[in-house]
């Protein structure tokens, strides 16, 4: 487990939020900022989030119930008649054997990919690009993701986080400058953010933009690594210290700036590309700049503004991995289903015999789920929110941890057959295992979830001790605290969805409502005998992290399916079997995760696992003498 250092938690009115080199084959980034010399208190404004209410114990459910959907008839129409041509592409033309094998993508391909406008999904039409919304983006993530993850890496580190900070903060110069570059001519994009030397902590990157004696550039200085696209981008996001003056106290200090880089600037080079695990046919390569010029026009964001706006690139692209990995999952679900439903063995189908029935039945409520999630964000982003960033923390958990079990087990299922390479699988699984890495590493956006959460719980508890100070002037807030408590213990009271869902699953929605009652508890509980010091038990925040990522997806597939019984879809009694299913056993678990953090039984050996890291790092191996002894 990464060790974060108390650093995160010092400023009081945010969370430094914790992400990772989207999509460009790096662990995940830790960007710390230092405290502030005075501590000043703020009001934590009230946020929209499903997630981050519900660890207070609270239901916001704005953003949940209904299941959202935000796209015109003319949308969905648009949507329509670009999904055909994307399928036969991936049926016609991309070969993804032959992109594995030879670890590239071929120049007829990558031309087709052109035609059709995949890199430019986003980009409004007025520079070049098809103007889609996240929804329909999304969509076409699945049909990509369900083919070819390796030529999903190429279209995504090149409009996902290549140019996407350009549409989030370029100015309108830069926007038509760039943007008709990276849409029509070609020019491919990348996002370099991650170096030999700061993986997880990117606060410590080291290249270094000094500005020009005369005012008109900067001069860049150093390397980054494990960039996707970075052997074939001419316009690259480039992340660098600067040199920036406080507006309020004047100081002058380092703070990483967002750079718009040309290769063409000078002085940009790369090297070979990188040989990988899996999705081979993505270019993956170091790149290095020795004083390369950027006018300083190409500030992206403002300087000193470096950090907003990568956590906002990387927070709004993490919805595309579900919706993709959403597509992969469906595709592994289809190659099972068609062996189980043809093999014979011991003279029955396997798809018979139910130790086959229950693995393709948790695949697909994993598929359920991660699709739930990707489609929830992506409408909620299209809606106007702002308040998604740690809903897309958790869908990019999810997601990538569901897709290896389905895969795995897809493998399983078709035995021997599944092994072998012209099945695909195997491909499918090396190509999945970088997802739970880059994009934020899973194991940083836990800590992420588990710690915003609890901030904003703290947040809560920090308004009641004030009131507690001066009761008279504060009785409304006292009186409702005291009666939600006293209810709450006497067991009346508590969450209630019963009237967000359809009446046939209102027994799955109380399973829902009960794991928030008890998590919001558990969360006060943990605040009041830690304090800020929660942020040393990370066993617990785990315990924390992975109760909120199933809460998170039982309101999902409750909202879903609630939506699939009201529109009468010909799958809305087979939705009702999955969301049930979700919910008893995503409800256990939380059940469990709970008991791991108050049970003795499994509190006490949390430091045996830290004693047991001791002795391993300390031996630089396996710590215990081989039972030969010899």
């Amino acid at each position: 487990m990464f060790r974060l250092t108390s650093q995160i938690l010092r400023n009081q009115n945010c969370l430094i939020a914790i992400n990772a080199n989207s999509r460009c084959l790096a662990s995940s980034a830790k960007l710390n900022e230092a405290p502030p010399k005075a501590k000043v208190e703020k009001a934590v404004a009230p946020s929209q989030s499903f997630v981050a209410n519900f660890f207070r114990g609270k239901v916001e459910s704005s953003q949940v119930f209904p299941y959202p959907y935000n796209l015109t008839e003319e949308e969905s129409e648009t949507l329509s008649m670009v999904i055909d041509p994307v399928s036969r592409f991936f049926s016609d033309i991309n070969d993804p054997f032959k992109n594995d094998d030879s670890a590239d993508i071929d120049q007829k391909t990558l031309d087709a990919l052109w035609e059709l406008g995949a890199f430019a999904i986003q980009v409004p039409t007025e520079l070049g690009g098809m103007g889609a919304n996240n929804t329909q983006y999304g969509r076409l993530c699945q049909i990509v993701g369900a083919n070819d993850l390796g030529v999903g890496i190429c279209i995504g580190a090149h409009q996902s986080i290549g140019f996407k900070g350009i549409l989030l903060y370029g100015t309108d110069e830069q926007k038509k400058k760039y943007l008709p570059k990276v849409s029509t001519e070609k020019v491919y994009a990348a996002f370099a953010l991650t170096e030999p030397s700061s993986g997880s902590d990117a606060a410590s990157i080291r290249s270094r933009a000094v500005l020009s004696p005369d005012g008109k550039h900067y001069i860049l200085n150093g390397s980054k690594i494990w960039i996707s696209n970075g052997g074939w981008a001419n316009v690259m996001t480039v992340f660098a210290q600067t040199e920036a003056t406080d507006p309020k106290t004047g100081e002058k200090k380092d703070k990483i700036t967002a750079f718009i880089v040309e290769r063409g600037f000078g002085g940009v080079t790369n090297g070979p590309p990188e040989k990988k695990m899996g999705i081979k046919c993505s270019n993956t390569a170091e790149v290095y700049f020795e004083d390369t010029k950027i006018p300083i026009e190409n500030v992206l964001g403002g300087v000193g503004n470096g950090f907003k706006v990568a956590m906002n690139i990387l927070n709004n692209g993490r919805f595309g991995m579900a919706a993709s990995l959403s597509g992969t999952m469906a595709a592994c679900i289809q190659k099972a289903a068609e062996h189980a439903s043809q093999r014979v063995q011991f003279g029955k189908k396997i798809e018979e015999y139910g130790a086959i029935q229950e693995k393709l039945a948790r695949m697909a409520l994993h598929q359920y789920a991660t699709e739930s999630m990707a489609f929830m964000i992506s409408s909620n982003m299209d809606g106007g929110s702002k308040d998604y960033h740690l809903e897309a923390a958790i869908s990019k958990v999810f997601a990538s941890e569901s897709a290896w079990y389905v895969c795995d087990e897809a493998i399983q299922i078709l035995g021997g057959m599944g092994y072998m390479k012209n099945t695909g699988l195997e491909r499918v699984l090396r190509d999945l295992r970088i997802f739970r890495i880059f994009e934020g590493s899973n194991d940083i956006l836990r800590l992420f979830v588990a710690l915003s959460g609890i901030q904003y719980a703290g947040a809560h508890l920090k308004e009641l001790q004030k009131a507690l100070k001066n009761p008279a002037n504060n009785l409304g807030l006292l009186f409702k605290e005291v009666s939600k408590r006293a209810y709450r213990k006497a067991g009346i009271g508590g969450v209630d969805l019963s009237g967000q869902v359809d009446p046939s699953l209102a027994d799955a929605a109380k399973l829902c409502a009960q794991s928030i009652d008890i998590f919001g508890q558990t969360v006060e509980s943990l605040l009041v005998k830690y304090g800020k010091n929660i942020i040393e038990q990370q066993f617990i925040l785990k315990c924390l992290a992975d109760s909120a990522i199933d809460i998170y997806a039982m309101g999902c597939v409750l909202s879903r399916c609630s939506r699939t019984i009201k529109l009468g879809l010909d799958s809305a009694e087979h939705e009702k079997l999955l969301a049930k299913a979700w919910c008893t056993e995503a409800a256990e678990r939380c059940t469990l995760n709970n008991k791991k953090i108050h049970d003795a039984r499994y509190t006490t050996i949390y430091p045996q696992y830290t004693q047991i890291s001791k002795n391993i790092c300390s031996a630089q191996g396996v710590a215990n003498s081989n039972p030969l002894n010899i």
